[in-house]
Protein backbone atom coordinates (compact mmCIF):
# COMPACT_ATOMS: atom_id res chain seq x y z
CA UNK A 1 0.00 0.00 0.00
CA UNK A 2 0.81 3.41 -0.52
CA UNK A 3 1.97 5.92 2.01
CA UNK A 4 0.02 9.20 2.27
CA UNK A 5 2.77 10.82 0.13
CA UNK A 6 3.20 8.53 -2.41
CA UNK A 7 -0.61 8.41 -3.16
CA UNK A 8 -0.88 12.48 -3.37
CA UNK A 9 1.67 11.99 -5.58
CA UNK A 10 0.67 9.10 -7.81
CA UNK A 11 -2.83 11.26 -7.67
CA UNK A 12 -1.37 14.34 -8.44
CA UNK A 13 0.01 12.54 -11.59
CA UNK A 14 -3.48 11.80 -12.69
CA UNK A 15 -4.68 14.91 -12.61
CA UNK A 16 -1.77 15.89 -14.82
CA UNK A 17 -2.33 13.13 -17.48
CA UNK A 18 -6.06 13.89 -17.13
CA UNK A 19 -5.55 17.45 -18.24
CA UNK A 20 -3.48 16.56 -21.16
CA UNK A 21 -1.12 18.44 -19.27
CA UNK A 22 -3.09 21.66 -18.82
CA UNK A 23 -2.60 21.54 -14.84
CA UNK A 24 0.65 19.96 -13.92
CA UNK A 25 1.34 17.57 -10.90
CA UNK A 26 3.84 20.51 -9.03
CA UNK A 27 0.59 22.69 -9.18
CA UNK A 28 -1.87 20.12 -7.85
CA UNK A 29 0.90 19.36 -4.95
CA UNK A 30 1.48 22.98 -4.52
CA UNK A 31 -1.38 23.52 -2.04
CA UNK A 32 -4.43 22.94 -1.03
CA UNK A 33 -6.30 24.87 -4.22
CA UNK A 34 -9.66 23.41 -5.37
CA UNK A 35 -8.69 21.17 -8.19
CA UNK A 36 -11.14 23.74 -10.35
CA UNK A 37 -9.61 26.26 -9.75
CA UNK A 38 -6.18 25.18 -10.88
CA UNK A 39 -8.22 24.80 -14.21
CA UNK A 40 -9.39 21.01 -14.14
CA UNK A 41 -12.23 21.21 -16.09
CA UNK A 42 -15.37 18.90 -15.86
CA UNK A 43 -13.88 16.87 -19.05
CA UNK A 44 -10.49 16.32 -17.16
CA UNK A 45 -12.85 15.68 -14.11
CA UNK A 46 -13.87 12.81 -15.55
CA UNK A 47 -10.88 11.55 -17.12
CA UNK A 48 -9.64 11.38 -13.66
CA UNK A 49 -12.26 9.68 -11.58
CA UNK A 50 -11.70 6.71 -14.86
CA UNK A 51 -7.77 7.45 -13.88
CA UNK A 52 -8.35 6.61 -10.63
CA UNK A 53 -10.74 3.95 -11.32
CA UNK A 54 -8.30 2.13 -13.19
CA UNK A 55 -5.41 2.51 -10.75
CA UNK A 56 -6.78 1.89 -7.81
CA UNK A 57 -9.87 -0.34 -8.35
CA UNK A 58 -12.05 2.17 -6.84
CA UNK A 59 -14.57 4.49 -7.69
CA UNK A 60 -14.95 7.90 -6.58
CA UNK A 61 -17.96 10.69 -6.82
CA UNK A 62 -17.39 13.48 -8.19
CA UNK A 63 -18.97 15.51 -5.74
CA UNK A 64 -17.14 14.25 -3.18
CA UNK A 65 -13.68 15.93 -3.68
CA UNK A 66 -12.69 19.42 -4.81
CA UNK A 67 -9.11 19.44 -3.63
CA UNK A 68 -6.30 16.69 -4.09
CA UNK A 69 -6.58 16.28 0.11
CA UNK A 70 -10.25 15.47 -0.67
CA UNK A 71 -9.59 12.93 -3.10
CA UNK A 72 -6.59 11.40 -1.05
CA UNK A 73 -9.53 11.09 1.50
CA UNK A 74 -11.66 8.96 -0.54
CA UNK A 75 -9.45 6.94 -2.21
CA UNK A 76 -8.24 5.82 1.36
CA UNK A 77 -11.83 5.52 2.53
CA UNK A 78 -12.55 3.07 -0.51
CA UNK A 79 -9.64 1.24 -0.14
CA UNK A 80 -10.52 0.17 3.18
CA UNK A 81 -14.08 -0.37 2.49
Amino acid sequence: MLTDGELRERLAGLVAEATDGEVEAAEVLAGPARLADLGVTSLGLLRLIDAVDTAFGVEVDPDAFETLDDLVRNVRAREAG
